[in-house]
């Protein structure tokens, strides 16, 4: 692994690390995103299970976006994935960011979940 890699390993590590510590239960939003897309799902960590999950390549998002790549289509990925999770019965999550930096696509997923009705 190069550098740049096994920093982000060790940065996505301590992160989580940190979130089974303080999430109590509650299920973790997770983000993961490309260089095209922008995916997140809501995972409960103690069933080994995902409650809900959207990308950008949803048929109903990619038709309606220009591409999977920009602010708009992380908070559409945002809204989508609140209204699955609400739909599943989660309201409370724990954001869980990977290694990215909270800034840009991030922070437009999370705001928009957080409009979508998730509390974090």
């Amino acid at each position: 692994m190069s550098s740049i890699q096994e920093l982000r390993v060790r940065r996505r590590n301590r992160l989580r690390y940190q979130i089974r510590r303080k999430a109590n239960g509650r299920p973790r939003l997770s983000v993961f995103r490309s260089g095209k897309h922008i995916y997140a799902q809501v995972i409960d960590d103690a069933a080994g299970r995902t409650l809900a999950a959207a990308s950008s390549l949803d048929k109903d998002l990619r038709a309606a976006l220009h591409t999977g790549a920009d602010k708009d289509a992380a908070a559409a990925v945002g809204k989508l994935v609140a209204a699955r999770a609400l739909a599943a019965g989660v309201s409370n999550v724990v954001f869980d960011r990977g290694a990215y930096l909270y800034h840009g696509r991030v922070k437009a997923l999370a705001e928009a979940a957080r409009e979508g009705g998730l509390a974090f």
